[in-house]
């Protein structure tokens, strides 16, 4: 089972959060009219193998998002902090 370091509440079971997608990709200005940016942030991903990324809830804990790096092919786990700190 995969066990995320939450930074609020400690060590917990994956199923008490849930996935939000890859924390790499950076949006688009709001005010942005560039159909082509917009579509690419929202459709176009990549699937990488190896290390990645991601934003993760706390649903039944905390509820905070965190970013998560994992490694796609072992889901081994190398960092969590706050999703409200800046990107490093």
């Amino acid at each position: 089972m995969l066990r995320i370091e939450c930074p609020n509440c400690g060590p917990r079971d994956h199923d008490e959060f849930r996935y939000g997608g890859d924390a790499s990709v950076v949006r688009p200005v709001h005010d942005d009219a560039d159909f082509e940016a917009w579509y690419r942030y929202v459709f176009v991903r990549e699937n990488p193998a190896g290390p990645h990324r991601e934003y993760w809830q706390h649903v039944m804990g905390c509820r905070q998002w965190l970013v998560v790096g994992r490694d796609t092919r072992n889901h081994e786990i190398a960092a969590v902090r706050s999703a409200r700190e800046p990107r490093a």
